[in-house]
């Protein structure tokens, strides 16, 4: 399913939240994207109707087994281009993380599935030189 370039940054940023803690809320999401708290409460909105979040958000963000599945999807994605960013580039952790974000929330689909092959090929061909 093709995903707007806010849903792909909520679901990276509750995926890597809940992984810190199991009670994600909306301050906390609101905390880490830097966005604010109504429109925090808009996107999980959208992403309850697409059947990614729990519809009693409120209390705590959860995803549903569909949206673990496209979180997985996009952070497997995310994973490569963060060790592009990071590890090719040299850009810190924070720096890489935003940038990871806005490449793959920018470029095609197809794009962010070359990089990551690209990387994987190069680290492959690194571990055995």
């Amino acid at each position: 399913m093709k995903h707007c370039s806010g849903q792909i940054k909520y679901l990276i940023a509750i995926k890597e939240l809940s992984e810190k803690s199991d009670d994600v809320r909306c301050v906390n999401i609101s905390n880490h994207l830097g966005v604010s708290r109504p429109s925090v409460s808009k996107m999980l909105r959208c992403l309850a109707n697409c059947g990614y979040v729990y519809e009693d958000f409120c209390n705590s963000v959860v995803l549903t087994p569909e949206g673990e599945l496209e979180a997985e999807k996009i952070m497997s994605g995310f994973a490569e281009t963060y060790t592009f960013f990071h590890k090719f580039l040299k850009l810190s952790h924070d720096e890489a993380h935003e940038q990871a974000v806005t490449f793959i929330t920018t470029f095609p689909q197809d794009t962010t599935d070359r990089l990551k092959h690209i990387v994987r090929r190069t680290i492959k061909k690194n571990q055995f030189n």
